[in-house]
C-alpha cells in the first residue's frame, strides 16, 4: 500500500517538475503563466491520451496529491503574507479588497447558477478564482465543496483566460486613458495599483501588469502586490463563511449535515501570523515559498490527471458566460469602487 502511494506521488512530482521547468521558459514567463496552470494542462493532456495505460497502483498517490498535499500547500501559502504589509496599504485599500472579493464571489455564483444554469460547485469555484487569487483560490475552495476534478479544471481555465486578458487590457487602459491627468478616467499611481491588486486574478499577473508599463512609479507595483495579498489572506474567512452557508443550506433541507470547517484555512491564518513575526530569515521563507509552489503544482497536476474531456459534456458555454459576467464587474465595477473609496 505504501509502495503504491509513493509511486503515485512520485509520478505526480515528475509531472510537476516538468511544469516548473516549462514555466521558466521566456515566452510563458513573460505572460505570467504559473507552473500551477501548466501542471493542470499537462495533467489534463495525460488524462485524455495515456491515462488508460497507467497502472491502477498509481491512483492512491494521485488522490493523495490532489487532497492531502493540496491542504498542506494552502497552509504554507501563509508564508507569502505579513499583516504589516497589509496594514501599510491603508484602510481604503483593505476596503476595496473586501468589497471586490465579496461582490465578485456573489455575482459569479449568482450568474452561474441563476442566469446561466451552471451547477453550484462550478459557479462557486469560478467565482472564487476571480474574487480571491486565481488558481490557488480554486484549489482552496475545492475541499470545502468536495467538487469533482473536471469542475476545478473548468474554473481554472476561466481564471487563465480572463487573467491573461487583463495583462494586455490594463496596460492599454493605463496608457490610453488613466495616466492622462485631464481624463475623467484618470487615476494616481497608487489608485491604479489598488485597482490592479483589487481586480486581477493571479498574483503573478498582478506583478506582471505594472512591470509592462513604461516609466511606472514604484508606488504602483508595491501597492498592487500588497492589495492582492490582502485578497489572498481573505481566503480563510471566505472559506469559513462559505462552510457556514453550505451547512445552513443543507441543514434546511431534508438531509442533515455537519458544519464544514476548513481547518486548513484556519492554519493558513496562523502561519501568516507566524510569518508576520519575522522569526525566520527571509532566505528560509523564500525556500518555503518555492517548496509551496511546487506542492501546489503537484496538487493542480493531480487534479488535471483526473480530468477527462468526456466529463465536460453538458457544461456548454455557461462557464464562459459566468466568468465574463464577473470580469465585466471586476474591470468596470472595480474602477468605480476604487474611485469612490480611494482618496
Amino acid at each position: 500500500m505504501i509502495k503504491n502511494l509513493l509511486s503515485g506521488i512520485t509520478f505526480i512530482a515528475l509531472f510537476a517538475l516538468l511544469a516548473t521547468f516549462i514555466s521558466t521558459l521566456a515566452p510563458l514567463k513573460a505572460i505570467g503563466l504559473s507552473p500551477l496552470v501548466i501542471g493542470i494542462v499537462l495533467g489534463t493532456i495525460y488524462a485524455n491520451t495515456l491515462a488508460y495505460k497507467a497502472p491502477q497502483a498509481l491512483n492512491s498517490g494521485i488522490t493523495f496529491s490532489a487532497k492531502k498535499i493540496l491542504r498542506f500547500a494552502i497552509v504554507l501559502y501563509g508564508f507569502r503574507i505579513t499583516f504589516q504589509e497589509i496594514s501599510d496599504v491603508g484602510l481604503d485599500g483593505f476596503l476595496v479588497s473586501v468589497i471586490m472579493l465579496s461582490t465578485t464571489l456573489v455575482i459569479g455564483s449568482f450568474a452561474g447558477m441563476k442566469l446561466f444554469k451552471l451547477d453550484r460547485d462550478t459557479s462557486i469555484l469560478t467565482g472564487a478564482g476571480g474574487a480571491i487569487c486565481g488558481a490557488a483560490a480554486v484549489l482552496a475552495t475545492e475541499p470545502v465543496l468536495k467538487a469533482k476534478e473536471e469542475k476545478v479544471a473548468i474554473a481554472v481555465s476561466m481564471v487563465v483566460l480572463f487573467g491573461t486578458l487583463s495583462m494586455f487590457l490594463y496596460p492599454i487602459l493605463y496608457e490610453a486613458f488613466i495616466k492622462d491627468a485631464t481624463s475623467f478616467l484618470h487615476m494616481s499611481p497608487r489608485e491604479f495599483g489598488i485597482y490592479i491588486g483589487g481586480t486581477i486574478h493571479e498574483v503573478a499577473q498582478v506583478v506582471a501588469v505594472p512591470a509592462s508599463i513604461p516609466n511606472r512609479p514604484e508606488t504602483m507595483a508595491h501597492t498592487a502586490v500588497i492589495v492582492k495579498m490582502t485578497r489572498v489572506v481573505l481566503i480563510a474567512p471566505t472559506l469559513m463563511v462559505l462552510g457556514l452557508i453550505l451547512s445552513f443550506n443543507q441543514n434546511s433541507s431534508s438531509t442533515k449535515t455537519k458544519l464544514v470547517v476548513p481547518w486548513f484555512a484556519v492554519y493558513f491564518i496562523f502561519v501568516a501570523l507566524f510569518n508576520s513575526m519575522h522569526l525566520l530569515a527571509q532566505n528560509i521563507v523564500d525556500i518555503i515559498n518555492q517548496i509551496d509552489t511546487f506542492l501546489l503544482t503537484m496538487a493542480m497536476t493531480a487534479l488535471g490527471v483526473g480530468t477527462a474531456f468526456k466529463k465536460f459534456k453538458g457544461f456548454g458555454l455557461a462557464p464562459l458566460f459566468t466568468a465574463l459576467t464577473m470580469y465585466i464587474w471586476l474591470v468596470v465595477g472595480g474602477f468605480l469602487v476604487v474611485k469612490m473609496i480611494v482618496s
